[in-house]
C-alpha cells in the first residue's frame, strides 16, 4: 500500500540548451589548446587539452542524459530514464579518473626529461582557455540557481572548474619559465592539474557507484528510520527495510510493517499509511515510500533480510 507519487517529479537540473552552450565552449577551448600545445611544446597545455577532451565527451553524455531523463515513464521503464543521469555522471567520473592518472605519469616523465617550451605562447593560449572557462562557469552557476542541482550539472561544473584551475596553472608555469628559464615548471604544473582532478573525481565516482549499488542515501539513517516508524501507534514491527536513490532528489524507501490485527478491520490502515509517510517526509525528507502492511504473525513466515 502506498500513497500516489509522480515518478517524474524532481527531475530539475539545467535545461539542455545550457549544457549545449557549455559543450560548445569546451570544444572551442579544446581546439585552441591543442593548437597551442603543438605550437608551444607545453605539456601543461596538452594536459589541459586532454582534460578538455574528456570534458567534451562527458558533457555530451550529460546532454544526452538530460534529454533522456525528460522522456516519460512506461510500463517497462517505470522510472523512465531517471537513472541515465547517474550513468552519465559515472562515465564522466571514470574517464576523468583515467586522464588524471595519465597526466600524473606523463608529468613525472617530463620532470626527468623536460623539453623546450615557448612561454609566450603558453600565456596566449592559457588566457584564452581561462576566459572560455569563466564564461562556462557563469552559465552553469546561473543555471543551478534557477533550475536546481543534479549529479549531471554538478559533474559538468566540477569539470569546468578543474579546467579553469588548469588554465591558471598554465599561466603560472609560463610566468616561471619566462622569468627563470626553469622548463620543468611545465611538468610540475601538469602534475598539479592531475592532483586537482583526482580527489574530486573520486568523490563523484563514489557517489554515483553508491546510487547504482542502491546504497542507503547518506542523509538517511535506517536505524533512526526504524525507530521513528516503530513509534507510530499500532506498529509492532518493521522488516525488509530498504532505502536507495533513483536519481538526484529522488530517494525512495520500502518496508514491511507488522501492525495490530485489529487494523485490518477497524479502518486504521488508511490513517496509519498517512502517519508513516508523513513521518518519513517530515523527519528524513523521503517523500516516495511504499509500505506493505501485514499481521504480526505473518512476519514469522517470511525470510527476513533486515
Amino acid at each position: 500500500m502506498s500513497g500516489g507519487h509522480d515518478h517524474g517529479a524532481g527531475t530539475g537540473g539545467a535545461p539542455p540548451r545550457v549544457l549545449a552552450s557549455v559543450l560548445g565552449i569546451t570544444v572551442a577551448i579544446l581546439l585552441v589548446e591543442v593548437a597551442g600545445a603543438i605550437w608551444s611544446g607545453s605539456l601543461a597545455l596538452l594536459a589541459d587539452a586532454g582534460h578538455m577532451l574528456t570534458d567534451a565527451a562527458g558533457l555530451s553524455l550529460a546532454l544526452i542524459a538530460v534529454l533522456l531523463v525528460r522522456r516519460p515513464a512506461t510500463d517497462r521503464l517505470t522510472w523512465g530514464y531517471r537513472r541515465a543521469e547517474v550513468l552519465a555522471a559515472a562515465a564522466q567520473a571514470a574517464v576523468l579518473l583515467a586522464i588524471g592518472v595519465y597526466i600524473l605519469v606523463e608529468g613525472v616523465r617530463r620532470l626527468a626529461d623536460p623539453g623546450e617550451v615557448a612561454s609566450g605562447l603558453m600565456v596566449v593560449f592559457g588566457v584564452a582557455g581561462l576566459a572560455g572557462n569563466a564564461v562556462a562557469i557563469a552559465i552553469l552557476t546561473r543555471a543551478q540557481r534557477r533550475h536546481g542541482e543534479t549529479l549531471n550539472t554538478r559533474a559538468a561544473l566540477l569539470e569546468v572548474l578543474n579546467d579553469a584551475l588548469g588554465s591558471v596553472a598554465v599561466l603560472v608555469a609560463a610566468a616561471v619559465i619566462a622569468l627563470t628559464g626553469w622548463t620543468r615548471a611545465d611538468a610540475v604544473v601538469s602534475i598539479l592539474i592531475g592532483v586537482l582532478i583526482l580527489p574530486r573525481t573520486w568523490r563523484l565516482l563514489r557517489q554515483t557507484i553508491d546510487v547504482l549499488l542502491e546504497a542507503t542515501p547518506e542523509n538517511v539513517d535506517l536505524g533512526d528510520v526504524r525507530d521513528h516508524l516503530l513509534a507510530v501507534p499500532h506498529v509492532r514491527g518493521i522488516h525488509d527495510l530498504h532505502a536507495s536513490t533513483v536519481a538526484t532528489g529522488l530517494p525512495i524507501l520500502t518496508a514491511h510493517v507488522a501492525v495490530d490485527d485489529t487494523c485490518f478491520y477497524d479502518g486504521h490502515l488508511k490513517t496509519l499509511l498517512d502517519d508513516l509517510q508523513e513521518c518519513l517526509a517530515g523527519h528524513f525528507d523521503v517523500e516516495h515510500s511504499t509500505f506493505q502492511f501485514e499481521a504480526v504473525m505473518h512476519a514469522e513466515h517470511e525470510n527476513l533480510v533486515h
